[in-house]
């Protein structure tokens, strides 16, 4: 049996909680709080977005324990193989691929449209074409390709870099939303006055709530980069559970912050029916000038690098995994000869979220609303794993390396899953408030279908490793039972 290629135990325990905190706020938390108003009020999208962490806190219970027991790069990828075998693992594999990459493309591509807004001479030069309506600039494209291009070499150099560089992104952008809310909060004629009414007078506050509930695993995707990164952690793989709560919490707040400053600016119906391309940037321009928007800029900078960073450190740590499982070609597995970093999947990653640019913002969005339906697939794995590693009590099948009682831990994994097929059902289902576009509809059939071909291609390939050589592949143990279903 060939030796595992490992990676390096270099990542500390706060530059993770960075990780998956700052992978979770996005460009989103700055640029959408006006379009989530519009839809919701802004009580309807505090207490939705204070519900979908609780949902969230509930699935990360099962990262917790899995994290703890399998500390190994690929994540759900692993998770899935543990529970229903080698075909599962490529199906969920294949989903979180997509959606990595995808967030990673839209993030380099808001960085682009953050400059669009603050320096619009400078972007509209070089015009190309449009897309689904969309004008496409010359300019966009390189500053998008620039960032990509950055942050895939800090990654090559090493994650103790990327790690570092995350925590102090991540340090910053707080700071700022703090600013912001506070210097908001204090200015005449701006305060909890203009919050009301709290939700729209259109719809009920239930399914005013619902929708940004809908859209929980897109907003608080991130938190699941930190199985992404548990060989590198450089601290016991018990604290995984506290650091993933942690982030969650600290993302719904920063949320709930950028909503409240944005609606406290001026009555928020009214900035909302002004209709501006980003209705945050240009009310509190409005309201505090150059220096409130310096800080709004800076946040989402800071908002922008660490989902790119984030992002890239999975994308590549899940490549690497499935390379090393012999699903993927060899070459995604090969490290770096001077800096022993994956940087064989870091490069494909920045390639491939490179091309996003000259598609155009409209069509990239279509992409990352299917990409939910891959990270929520993801989410029921690691449920579905937990569920089954929980027991109620010590029976012939227990296995201390892989089981542990705890009937309320298998009673939240099971309420994990439910919550997982809910978030599902909301994207799939037709009328719900997050239903997928024709679009989004179009592009998850075509990876669906790459997937299909892809599988079948390597199906004899990959169903002729021995079991015991799967389990060391892909969880470091020969002794690690795995089922294995093909």
């Amino acid at each position: 049996m060939e030796e595992r290629t490992t990676l390096k135990k270099s990542l500390k325990a706060h530059w993770v909680w960075a990780i998956a905190l700052g992978s979770s706020i996005g460009w989103g938390a700055f640029v959408q709080p006006t379009t989530w108003m519009s839809a919701a009020g802004p009580m309807g999208v505090i207490i939705g977005f204070g519900i979908g962490a609780l949902l969230m806190m509930l699935i990360a219970v099962s990262y917790g324990f899995l994290i703890k027991s399998f500390p190994v790069s690929g994540g759900e990828f692993a998770y899935a193989f543990i529970s229903l075998g080698r075909t599962h693992a490529f199906i969920s594999g294949w989903f979180l691929t997509l959606g990595y990459i995808c967030i990673v493309a839209l993030n380099a591509s808001a960085f682009a449209l953050m400059f669009k807004f603050v320096f619009p001479a400078l972007i509209e030069n070089l015009p190309l074409y449009q897309v689904a309506g969309w004008d496409v600039y010359g300019m966009e494209i390189i500053i998008a390709s620039v960032a990509l291009g950055t942050f895939g070499y800090f990654n090559v150099r090493g994650t103790g870099l990327s790690g570092r560089m995350q925590f102090i992104f991540c340090s910053i952008m707080i700071l700022s939303i703090v600013a912001i809310t506070f210097m908001v909060g204090g200015q005449p004629g701006a305060g909890l006055s203009n919050v009301q009414p709290f939700f729209p007078t259109e719809t009920t506050a239930f399914a005013a709530i619902i929708s940004i509930v809908a859209i929980a695993p897109w907003a608080y995707v991130g938190f699941d980069n930190v199985p992404q990164a548990a060989e590198e952690f450089h601290f016991s793989s018990k604290k995984a559970f506290s650091l993933i709560i942690l982030a969650i919490f600290f993302a719904a707040v920063l949320y709930s912050l950028m909503i409240i400053a944005t609606a406290m600016i001026q009555p928020w119906q009214g900035l909302v029916a002004e209709s501006h391309v980003w209705g945050t940037g240009a009310a509190i321009q409005e309201l505090l000038g150059t220096m409130g928007l310096v800080l709004l800029v800076t946040a989402l900078t800071m908002g922008v690098f660490t989902g790119l960073n984030g992002f890239i450190i999975s994308s590549s740590r899940l490549l690497f995994a499935m390379s090393r499982a012999k699903i993927l070609p060899e070459v995604f597995s090969k490290l770096h000869p001077k800096y022993k970093t994956p940087y064989v999947g870091i490069i494909f990653t920045v390639v491939v979220s490179a091309f996003a640019p000259w598609f155009g913002r409209e069509a990239l969005l279509w992409v990352v609303d299917m990409s939910s339906v891959g990270v929520t697939i993801a989410y029921f794995y690691t449920c579905y794993t937990a569920f089954t590693l929980f027991k109620t009590k010590k029976d012939k099948s227990f296995d201390p390396k892989r089981h542990a009682v705890s009937p309320f831990k298998k009673t939240v994994s099971a309420v994990g899953m439910l919550a997982s097929l809910v978030f599902l059902a909301l994207l799939l289902i037709p009328g719900s408030p997050a239903f997928l576009g024709i679009q989004s509809r179009i592009a998850l059939a075509a990876w669906i279908g790459l997937g299909v071909i892809f599988y079948f291609a390597k199906r004899t390939e990959f169903n002729k490793i021995p079991k015991e050589e799967l389990n060391y592949l892909i969880l470091g143990s020969k002794k690690i039972e795995a089922k294995n279903r093909s």
